[in-house]
């Protein structure tokens, strides 16, 4: 008898199935227990199968927490990049779950930002899309609304890269401390958050070499490489240390007011994106920025017949497709053939005689 009761407690079902006793207690009467009974051996036999949907998160909530992941996992330049496109779509959004935003509110958002550049609309597209599968991967949302939102055409233009004596004229047109700074960034070709992120422990005199630590790697681990130090660099960092303060271990440090705690704060340089606009207009040169010294040092490299996998070392690139777009030099390969191509193609005095003929004919 499978159902049977207890006095004083009352009726309980219990039976085998499949080789397995299931079994519950205390029902008030035989036929709740019974109903119970029935109840379990169905759901046994006929599991339902539940299907989980993505939580309909806000956008809000999800803007917040892909921007704590890229401060968490990513170089600080990368996170404000972040930072200057949320606004944006906080200001227009805020207020919507993700299953409110149609394609069509992005589409017009992207079309709108067309007016500025096709580079600066895919920009938003690319950032977009990557928080909609964050929210994905994890769960919170349940689509990508920019799928199939396609790329606007750009026109690809020539990478402006200064020359030798602009760059010199900038770094002479700073003052002693930009100089050192500027300097660093020159003769390491590192990127300004390794810069910035330079301590002294990190400099190594003896060995001559100084060690840059990047982000720019696959899971975002800051990784370490080392950069031989030119005579140059050596005689900057070296004056530099003779005079540093010894409790702060930056090499680039400032001291700010923080009006929002309203106190002076220290710490390493932060992006300090308008010196360069200041220094260029100073100094009477075409603006560049500071991320335009990499591409010049690995122009001069390139120039110098310096193998590729070097400069691809120096650099701090994972592949040597990244290390091809900062060459813009035309190499002594390409010269070559092209002075191939006009010796093998040239006229002799006798055609171009007989050319000249046809056409007056």
């Amino acid at each position: 008898m499978s159902t049977y009761s207890v006095i004083g407690r009352g009726w309980r079902y219990d039976f085998t199935l499949r080789g397995i006793r299931y079994t519950d207690a205390w029902f008030k009467t035989k036929s709740d227990a019974k109903k119970a009974e029935a109840k379990r051996k169905e759901d046994i036999l006929s599991p339902k199968v539940t299907v989980e949907t993505p939580t309909d998160m806000g956008f809000l909530e999800l803007v917040n927490r892909r921007l704590d992941h890229v401060k968490a996992y990513n170089s600080e330049s990368h996170y404000m990049e972040h930072v200057g496109l949320a606004r944006r779509w906080i200001k227009k959004w805020s207020k919507l779950k993700c299953s409110d935003l149609k394609v069509d509110d992005i589409e017009r958002f992207v079309l709108e930002r067309r007016k500025i550049s096709a580079y600066t609309a895919n920009k938003e597209i690319r950032y977009l899309r990557a928080l909609f599968n964050f929210g994905m991967k994890r769960g919170w949302t349940a689509k990508n609304h920019t799928e199939n939102i396609p790329f606007l055409p750009v026109e690809k233009k020539m990478k402006y890269i200064p020359s030798k004596e602009d760059v010199m004229r900038v770094i002479l047109a700073a003052d002693p401390a930009i100089q050192n700074y500027l300097w660093a960034i020159k003769e390491t070709l590192g990127r300004i958050s390794e810069i910035n992120r330079l301590t002294w422990q990190d400099v190594d005199f003896n060995g001559r070499y100084v060690v840059l630590y990047t982000r720019k790697k696959r899971g975002g681990h800051l990784t370490p490489r080392k950069i031989p130090m030119t005579g140059k660099l050596h005689d900057v960092l070296f004056h530099m240390y003779k005079q540093r303060d010894v409790s702060k271990p930056w090499v680039f440090w400032r001291r700010r007011w923080n009006r929002k705690e309203r106190e002076w704060t220290e710490g390493p340089y932060k992006m300090r994106t308008k010196i360069m606009e200041t220094l260029c207009k100073k100094a009477g040169v075409k603006y560049f920025r500071f991320h335009a010294f990499r591409h010049f040092g690995a122009s001069t490299l390139d120039s110098a017949n310096v193998n590729i996998g070097a400069i691809q070392r120096i650099l701090g690139h994972e592949n040597r497709t990244t290390t091809e777009i900062y060459l813009h030099s035309i190499g002594e390969s390409e010269r070559e053939a092209m002075e191939t191509f006009e010796r093998v193609t040239k006229f002799s005095h006798t055609e171009s005689h007989t050319e000249k003929k046809r056409v007056n004919e």
